[in-house]
C-alpha cells in the first residue's frame, strides 16, 4: 500500500538532511528543528500538558472504568503534539472551494428532504432510505428555517492518501453536521504554539484562527427570525458532565453570550425565554450542543431534562433559531454519505471538487456479499455510529473480532457501510520514542450563515499509537495546530 507523508518525500523518516527529501513548504520548520537542543521538545511538551492542566481542557471519556458510572465520566488532557501540521495556500485554497460546495448542497438538500422531496421524486435516493432514516424528523416537514440554512456549522472530517502518482489525494471521510465538537482545541492549540514557540511565528506565515468566534456569532445572529433587530444568543449545553462541556464554556465566553441549560429556559407564547436575575428575557438563537432526542420532552424523548418543553412550538412558529436545526442528521448519516456527491450535481449543477472514499453500502446484496467476502481488508462502520465506536478496521482486527462483525452484518446489513483501508497520510509527530510518523486527519469548521466562511485550517487529529488509523480522542487520539501559510 503506498504512504504519503505531509513532510518527507520518502519513507522511512530521515531527520536533519540537507533537505532534498523534505516538501518545501516545511523545510523552514525542519532547519529550525534540526538547531534545537535534545531535551527541548520534551520540556516544551511538559508546559503545555502543565497549562492545559490549569486551564481546565479536558474532555470526559464515558465507560472507561466501571467507577466512572457515577460522576458521568473521567476527565483527560487531549495530548497536543508540538510539531504543526502545514499546509501551503494553493492546497487550502482548493480545499475550502470544495468546502464551501459540500456544504451548500448538503443545506440544500436538507432543505429539499424536509420540502418538496425532489432528489427522490428524481429517483437519485430511494425514499424508505431517508424517510425511515432514525435522524429524519417529521416534525420538520413543512418548517421554513432563516436563510434555508440547517447546519450552520460543519466539520467536515478530511483525509489524504497517496494517489497512483505518488502524491497526495484529499478525501472527505464523513460530514458531521448535528453538533460537530472540536473547535475549541483547534484555538487553544494555536495559542499555545504562539506561545511556546514565537521565532516559529516570525519565520512563517500562518494565517490567523483566532477570529473564529466573532465569525460564528455574527453566523449565529445572522440565523436568527427575520423580525429580529438585536437577536440575543445563547449556548445550550447539557451540563458539565458533558463531554465537550469545557469547549460549550468556552465558546459562549469567548462570544460574549450566556451558557446556558435546558432548566434556565422557558416557553411561553411560543416565545423562549432565559430566566435572569431580572427576569425572563426573550431568546432569539439557541447554538444548542445537545442531540435532537434531548430538545424538548413534549415532542423527542419525554424523560429527558436536558431540553425545554415548548421548544418545538417556538421553533415551528418561527420564534427561535436553532443552530444546528433540528433533522440535520439525516444528512450526515454514514448511509447517506455516498450520496453527496450526486446532491453537488443535483443541487449545484457542478462536478464535486473534493472527492468521497469510494463506500459499499451493506443494505445492497451484491455490496454486503463484496464486505463479507473481504472484511480482512476494510473498514466496516455503523451508520449510526460516532467517535471511532461499532467499527471494524479490518487489517487490523483479530479473527474472533471479524467473525462477530460478520455475524452483525448478517443480523442487520442496512446498518453498515464498509470502505476500503486508506492509508491516511502521516506527519511527524513527538511520542516517547522521539519523532516518528503517525496517521492524522483533518476537521475544519465551516460556517453557514448568509454566507460561507471559515478560518483557514481546522483541528488536526492524530492517532499517536503506531500504526493506528483512529484518530477520535475517545480511542486514544490526540491533536496538533494547522498551518495553512498565506504565501
Amino acid at each position: 500500500m503506498q504512504k504519503f507523508d505531509e513532510m518527507y518525500t520518502a519513507l522511512p523518516y530521515k531527520f536533519f538532511t540537507d533537505g532534498k527529501e523534505i516538501r518545501d513548504h516545511y523545510k523552514i520548520y525542519d532547519a529550525w528543528l534540526a538547531k534545537q537542543p535534545g531535551d527541548m521538545m520534551r520540556k516544551r511538551r511538559e508546559e503545555a500538558e502543565m497549562i492545559f492542566r490549569r486551564v481546565g481542557i479536558t474532555f470526559a471519556v464515558y465507560g472507561a472504568k466501571e467507577e466512572d458510572a457515577d460522576n458521568g465520566g473521567t476527565e483527560r488532557l487531549i495530548p497536543f503534539d508540538l510539531i504543526p501540521r502545514v499546509i501551503p495556500a494553493a492546497e487550502w485554497q482548493a480545499m475550502e472551494k470544495g468546502l464551501v460546495q459540500r456544504v451548500t448542497a448538503l443545506n440544500r438538500f436538507l432543505h429539499d428532504v424536509y420540502h418538496d422531496q425532489e432528489i427522490i421524486k428524481a429517483g437519485l435516493i430511494p425514499a424508505e432510505q431517508l424517510l425511515n432514516n432514525a435522524q429524519f424528523r417529521p416534525e420538520m416537514v413543512g418548517v421554513d428555517v432563516p436563510n434555508q440554512t440547517y447546519s450552520h456549522i460543519a466539520g467536515v472530517d478530511i483525509v489524504r492518501a497517496a494517489n497512483a502518482q505518488g502524491g497526495g489525494e484529499y478525501y472527505v471521510l464523513e460530514d458531521n453536521l448535528r453538533v460537530p465538537s472540536g473547535v475549541s482545541y483547534m484555538l487553544e492549540n494555536r495559542k499555545m504554539m504562539m506561545r511556546l514557540f514565537p521565532d516559529l511565528f516570525n519565520q512563517h506565515q500562518v494565517a490567523p484562527v483566532a477570529h473564529y468566534p466573532d465569525l460564528l456569532l455574527e453566523t449565529l445572529r445572522a440565523s436568527a427570525p427575520p423580525a429580529t433587530a438585536d437577536p440575543t444568543v445563547v449556548v445550550l449545553t447539557p451540563g458539565m458532565y458533558n463531554s465537550a462541556y469545557f469547549e460549550h464554556a468556552f465558546l459562549a465566553q469567548q462570544m460574549g453570550v450566556e451558557l446556558v441549560e435546558g432548566q434556565d429556559l422557558l416557553v411561553k407564547d411560543d416565545f423562549v425565554y432565559m430566566r435572569t436575575t431580572r427576569g425572563p428575557r426573550r431568546v432569539d438563537v439557541i447554538y444548542r450542543r445537545l442531540d435532537d432526542d434531548f430538545l424538548d420532552p413534549e415532542v423527542f424523548r419525554p424523560t429527558s431534562t436536558l431540553g425545554c418543553a415548548g421548544l418545538m412550538r417556538a421553533y415551528r412558529a418561527g420564534n427561535v433559531t436553532i443552530c444546528n436545526a433540528v433533522g440535520t442528521g439525516v444528512a450526515d448519516d454514514k448511509s447517506v454519505y455516498p450520496y453527496v456527491p450526486k446532491m453537488i450535481e443535483f443541487y449545484l449543477g457542478e462536478k464535486p471538487i473534493l472527492n468521497n472514499v469510494p463506500t459499499y453500502m451493506c443494505r445492497n446484496k451484491d455490496e454486503l456479499a463484496y464486505t463479507l467476502d473481504n472484511l480482512k481488508d476494510l473498514v466496516v462502520k455503523e451508520v449510526h455510529g460516532a467517535g471511532g465506536y461499532g467499527m471494524l478496521v479490518g487489517p487490523a482486527a483479530t479473527t474472533a473480532e471479524i467473525e462477530d462483525f460478520r455475524k452483525a452484518l448478517l443480523a442487520n446489513p442496512s446498518g453498515y457501510i464498509a470502505q476500503p483501508t486508506l492509508s491516511l497520510s502521516s506527519c511527524p509527530t513527538f511520542v516517547e520514542s522521539g519523532i516518528a510518523p503517525r496517521h492524522i486527519d483533518l476537521r475544519p469548521f465551516v460556517l453557514s450563515g448568509k454566507e460561507v466562511q471559515m478560518v483557514p485550517g481546522g483541528l488536526t487529529r492524530v492517532a499517536l499509537k503506531e500504526g493506528s488509523l483512529v484518530v477520535n480522542s475517545s480511542q486514544g487520539g490526540g491533536t496538533k495546530d494547522t498551518w495553512i501559510l498565506e504565501v
